[in-house]
């Protein structure tokens, strides 16, 4: 599979690893409409079946953190129903160091 930053197949390599079934970029969700036509999209990178949540891994620069920040935001605004987590570089580090499933998923989960 093709990831569009390295951080996807890493991540996506220690969800495999504890056995966390996913999915890449299943979803996009319009947050922005205008004259009858979606103006702003917001597709995050996986959906954890298994944990009901949508994960953003943004690793780069802080101008994107920030847009995507607003972005998640606006989804939990508009889409109460379903769980978002944006999880930065600092966070996605803190996540690798995990050896135990539980830890993982809870650390994912939180």
């Amino acid at each position: 599979m093709k990831f569009a930053h390295n951080s996807e197949k890493i991540f996506s390599e220690h969800l495999d690893l504890f056995d966390i079934k996913w999915l890449y970029e299943p979803t996009s969700f319009p947050l922005k409409w205008d004259s009858g036509s979606i103006k702003m999209m917001f597709t995050p990178d996986f959906y954890l079946p298994e944990l009901n949540i949508y994960v953003e891994i943004t690793t780069m620069n802080q101008k994107l953190i920030t847009k995507k920040q607003r972005k998640v935001k606006l989804c939990k605004k508009l889409y109460p129903q379903l769980n978002f987590k944006l999880i930065n570089e600092k966070e996605f580090l803190a996540i690798l160091e995990y050896t135990k499933s539980n830890s993982f998923k809870e650390a994912i989960a939180s």
